[in-house]
């Protein structure tokens, strides 16, 4: 009875979730991913990096594509500068992959955590 209590929570937190919120905590969750690939560099795989760089630029691509479509809201400036902001983060992701440096990561995880905080913020 209380698992299926939990799991109705669950659904209905998910639920409950702004798109705002989920992309802040999508962004979060790629900045950490990074941050421990960049804080464990000497023992971690050419894979492990690979995995983190590539979340993090699919969920570049999935926000960039949704922010920038005809049926987004937002104004044209912010469209125009989330395109340029993501067409970093995928240039800078190649430079990472052809020359690994783990301070190469510090510019991609303050980005998503800046991103991140902002959504965060309520408009008026």
């Amino acid at each position: 009875m209380y698992k299926q209590a939990a799991q109705a929570y669950q659904k209905t937190s998910q639920v409950a979730v702004s798109p705002r919120e989920l992309e802040a905590t999508l962004l979060m969750k790629a900045a950490a991913r990074l941050q421990l690939i960049k804080d464990e560099w000497e023992t971690s795989s050419f894979a492990e990096q690979d995995e983190a760089l590539s979340y993090n630029r699919k969920l570049w691509t999935i926000l960039v594509t949704s922010a920038t479509s005809k049926q987004s809201e937002l104004p044209q400036d912010i469209k125009d500068n989330l395109a340029s902001l993501a067409m970093f983060v995928f240039k800078h992701t190649m430079s990472i992959l052809s020359d690994p440096k783990p301070e190469k990561l510090t510019s991609l995880i303050s980005i998503n955590r800046n991103i991140a905080e902002g959504l965060r913020v309520r408009p008026e």
